[in-house]
């Protein structure tokens, strides 16, 4: 997974970890720079991740490694689901973007990975 997001990826994206094991070991394989957050540990929600990356206003792209069930709110979320939260498999990479057309601001799902389809 490593390999094809690091292909996928603008340079000066700004990468946000959850201080977890596993979560530091993801982004390591990553070879990029990257912030340890004590608000993507588990029990956080999505306004939090919301106001952590500073969506819709950032001013670059921002990768999140975190955790359920805050991945999954904050994904449906953005995406205007029904329900309170959308299943997000571990190793997945979700890749949303939010953009304007027509004066109307809405938030587009770009990619879904899974670790099993590399």
């Amino acid at each position: 997974m490593a390999g094809w997001l690091d292909r996928q990826l603008p340079e000066g994206l700004r990468v946000l970890v959850s201080p977890s094991r596993r979560t530091e070991a993801t982004a390591e394989r990553l070879g990029r720079k990257y912030k340890l957050r004590a608000e993507l540990l588990p029990g956080g929600s999505a306004s939090e991740l919301l106001e952590l990356v500073q969506w819709p206003h950032a001013r670059g792209a921002v990768l999140v490694v975190g955790h359920q069930p805050m991945l999954g709110q904050t994904v449906a979320e953005l995406l205007g689901l029904r329900m309170p939260e959308c299943s997000i498999r571990k190793g997945a990479v979700w890749w949303l973007r939010r953009r304007t057309r027509s004066d109307v601001s809405e938030t587009i799902l770009l990619a879904v990975q899974s670790p099993d389809f590399l």
